[in-house]
């Protein structure tokens, strides 16, 4: 079963890290990264720029408008994501807990959909 694992952080809490914590980080990332990698079960996963380069699209009465920044009012914003190919549930949820944001933001886990023909 395909899982996407949602990574929730303060971008606050990153630009307050120190050069040294924010490289140690993105070392238990590439860490994390190698070892689903190598398990077999990462599909695809990256890092998002900025919460400042988001733009949000509506359609209201047939008509798209744009807003700059994320659809939702929240401290914490989508950062990444992966999506593996686990076992189970369960499975998903052991390599979130593993996620190096997950102890001071929160990942999300959601099945994927499996759409016949697409």
């Amino acid at each position: 079963m395909r899982y996407m694992l949602l990574i929730y952080t303060d971008a606050e809490a990153w630009a307050k890290m120190s050069p040294e914590e924010n490289q140690k980080a993105f070392t238990e990332y590439g860490t994390f990264t190698q070892r689903i990698v190598d398990s077999g079960e990462f599909l695809a996963g990256d890092a998002l720029q900025s919460v400042d380069t988001a733009t949000t699209v509506r359609v209201r009465s047939g008509k798209a408008a744009t807003t700059d920044g994320p659809f939702a009012e929240t401290k914490e914003v989508l950062g990444g994501y992966y999506i593996l190919d686990c076992e189970n549930l369960d499975q998903a949820l052991e390599y979130a807990a593993k996620i190096p944001s997950a102890e001071f933001g929160s990942i999300e886990v959601r099945p994927l959909m499996s759409i016949p023909g697409m």
